[in-house]
């Protein structure tokens, strides 16, 4: 499953906005530099979606912050 995110990086608190079936909102407190925004966002869809975190693949907008995520399927989401 496919899943596009809107990242904003350097926000104070985390949150993840749920705006349709495969469409997100995530705030992160990391910046993005190096991809420690990118890895932020890995964690905590991970922890939303009850997966692992190898089971979550940033497959688009690397440097972006239009992203698209791959989520395994077979696993169970929210």
């Amino acid at each position: 499953m496919l899943i596009r995110i809107k990242v904003h990086s350097g926000s104070r608190k985390e949150s993840i906005v749920k705006k349709s079936d495969n469409s997100f909102e995530v705030r992160v407190k990391e910046k993005a530099i190096m991809g420690q925004a990118n890895q932020a966002v890995i964690s905590l869809l991970s922890s939303y979606l009850k997966i692992p975190l190898s089971e979550v693949k940033l497959v688009r907008g690397f440097k972006a912050k239009n992203k698209t995520f791959k989520i395994n399927e077979g696993k169970t989401c929210r």
